[in-house]
């Protein structure tokens, strides 16, 4: 595997995070692509790997592809490429099915990392699950080995449980920074530094790696605390946008807390039944 010739399509946030962790691992990264020559060349720079942003550059005898490209831009992109048919080909999508691949040849897979990548992090790629599939048992023979020198958490999903686990993440990652980023406009409107929730931030995160989500959960809306609900939706009331949002989300936190009631209320009448003989 180590001596197979790489071709990493895509120069994005994924590429800059899986094309450092090639090399790291020891495995032959030839060449990188990218649509934009800026980007390509950013990465190619970064690397040391040759660059193009021509298609027809793409190299046609590669031993691997992984295509790091967006959702929208793979399926066109798939029909412009003229690579190895023989070769091993990839995506990193969480939500493109398998089979989106299939023109390319008879050897494909799924290399999904479920982290958040940003260029000018570094991560430690050997700790991001890696959710892999592919066509037959043979290719994910292949498929696991690869992903076996990359990552030390690697996870068989298929393409309708990716779909899902995709979904969860974007719950758990993209909409939680989004409330993030409101935090700081409510925060800036007053003159307060969001330096001031980072520890806050740092807590919660730390304490789902212990417990439960459900477990973790504090604050008004799980207390029942209608003054303070009151009070902070009247700090709302000329942001129709943030306030329909903290209703929203205020209200799912007090019909999750109603159910676990419900369910534990239940449960302690089943223990305390007496047996009937």
């Amino acid at each position: 595997m180590r001596n197979k010739r790489i071709v990493l399509i895509g120069a994005g946030n994924v590429a800059h995070a899986l094309a450092p962790a090639l090399l790291k691992a020891g495995l032959n990264l030839c060449q990188i692509y990218s649509h934009t020559v800026e980007s390509a060349r950013e990465l190619g720079m970064k690397t040391g790997i040759t660059y193009t942003s021509e298609t027809y550059a793409i190299y046609p005898d590669g031993d691997i592809y992984i295509f790091c490209v967006s959702d929208d831009a793979l399926p066109s992109l798939i029909k412009r490429v003229v690579i190895n048919h023989d070769a091993l080909v990839l995506h990193t999508s969480g939500s493109l099915p398998l089979q989106v691949l299939k023109p390319l040849g008879k050897r494909y897979g799924v290399l999904y990392p479920l982290q958040t990548f940003t260029k000018k992090r570094v991560l430690d790629f050997s700790e991001i699950p890696l959710c892999i599939e592919a066509v037959n048992p043979a290719t994910l023979k292949d498929v696991r080995e690869l992903a076996g020198i990359l990552s030390n958490h690697i996870e068989e999903i298929s393409s309708d449980r990716r779909k899902i686990l995709h979904l969860a993440a974007v719950f758990a990652n993209n909409f939680v920074n989004h409330l993030y980023t409101l935090a700081d406009g409510i925060l800036q409107r007053e003159g307060l530094d969001f330096n001031l929730l980072r520890p806050l931030i740092f807590e919660t995160a730390h304490k789902v790696l212990s417990f439960s989500p459900e477990q973790a959960q504090t604050g008004p809306a799980k207390r029942g605390d209608e003054g303070i609900l009151s009070m902070h939706k009247a700090l709302l009331k000329n942001d129709s946008k943030l306030l329909n949002l903290y209703t929203i989300l205020s209200d799912s936190i007090r019909q999750t807390e109603q159910k676990r009631l419900e369910i534990k209320a239940e449960t302690e009448e089943k223990t305390l039944m007496p047996t009937l003989w």
